[in-house]
């Protein structure tokens, strides 16, 4: 087959129309209102709001600080334990360490590569005190089992929803799950605001304390209440995702039809593995993940990663490695038993997505693959 001769990668991000972005921006120097929760951080607040189908939400300038702040905000005790998932982004697992508390990790299950809701009970100890699950790749977790335990035992729920922005489970909006759940606004996501992150709750208690703890913990000239951190969306920012929530449902219908394309070419190619859409959700399409059987494929997933460079295809190992295998936590973590999330790490394979992504380049990947297996 012909080869290309640019460069595919894995992403890329959603820029709008530069005059668009021009005039929301004008308005920042009509105010001087640069940072400090200006207007158009509130109107940006007030759209998400509606578009997520959440009660309230709190912006922050990135989703890492908002896990922080999320997990300050819920006043969990130090030392306690965070049942949590070993296949994800190390933010969440840091996120955690960071607030002096202890993760569990539990192994995930094979169809979504979520956490293994029949797995969560076994870890919770008198020391237990919230779960943090991650809706990997936009699919749901299994929410009604969670929070049946969370309930049972006591504990807070807490979603990393870091790829499930615009996701919705039975027509509710994801982010209405739990006790609080993190959206990012990333540049590289579905929908971005350059840098962002989004926390979603019911509780209307929640709100005053994320806005304290985003802002130092400062409540007036002289008074500072609580420890906190500096995490508050700046105005260009928040023009950004204004701009950008204009087109958000039309990005998710073209990597629909991107996702589609995929399915279809590697329906036929035999050892390769791709995740269906679940009932009764609506899927984002954020990232097209494979499972690569080498003894079917006929190539290791790190075979298939190297060789399609070759024809200007970037690809990534999306988690690889696990969390338990990074070297500041292996001495710790790294003689858990993990089977299945061992199993997918080491065979999973994210192919690029991105709403401008030609069909014609969709083929040629697959094209690419099939042709690396044969």
């Amino acid at each position: 087959m012909q080869k290309i001769s640019e460069k595919i990668m894995v992403t890329k991000s959603f820029l709008p129309p530069f005059e668009e972005y021009s005039k929301e921006i004008e308005k920042i120097w009509e105010t001087s209102w640069l940072t400090n929760m200006g207007p158009l951080h509130e109107t940006f607040k007030k759209q998400l709001e509606k578009y997520l189908k959440v009660e309230y939400l709190t912006l922050a300038t990135n989703g890492h600080l908002a896990l922080e702040i999320g997990l300050k905000a819920l006043d969990l005790p130090k030392g306690g334990e965070v049942i949590t998932t070993p296949f994800t982004f190390a933010s969440t697992t840091h996120a955690i360490v960071n607030s002096g508390l202890k993760p569990v990790f539990c192994d995930i299950e094979t169809k979504t590569y979520n956490i293994d809701v029949e797995k969560i009970e076994e870890l919770i100890t008198d020391k237990t005190v919230a779960i943090m699950p991650v809706h990997v790749f936009g699919n749901p977790c299994n929410m009604k089992k969670i929070e049946a335990i969370a309930k049972k035992y006591r504990l807070k729920i807490f979603y990393d929803a870091a790829h499930a922005f615009g996701v919705e489970v039975e027509g509710k909006g994801i982010g209405t799950f739990g006790d609080i759940s993190m959206f990012s606004l990333h540049a590289t996501k579905v929908f971005n605001s350059i840098e962002g992150g989004v926390l979603a709750y019911n509780d209307l208690q929640l709100q005053k304390k994320l806005r304290l703890l985003k802002n130092f913990g400062i409540t007036g000239p002289e008074t500072v209440e609580a420890v906190g951190l500096n995490c508050k969306m700046n105005e260009f920012q928040a023009a950004m995702g204004v701009v950008n929530l204009r087109y958000i449902d039309e990005q998710i219908q073209k990597r629909k039809i991107v996702t589609d394309r995929y399915r279809k070419n590697l329906k036929e190619i035999k050892g390769i593995r791709y995740i269906e859409d679940l009932e009764n959700v609506k899927h984002n399409y954020s990232y097209f993940p494979i499972i690569i059987d080498e003894n079917i494929f006929g190539k290791t997933r790190d075979q298939l990663f190297d060789e399609l460079k070759e024809y200007n295809i970037f690809t990534r190992k999306y988690f690889y490695p696990l969390i338990t295998d990074f070297d500041c936590y292996k001495e710790e973590y790294g003689q858990i038993e993990l089977p299945k999330a061992k199993y997918i790490s080491n065979r999973v394979l994210t192919l690029p997505i991105y709403g401008d992504l030609a069909i014609e380049l969709v083929d040629y990947i697959c094209d690419a693959i099939k042709k690396i297996g044969e």
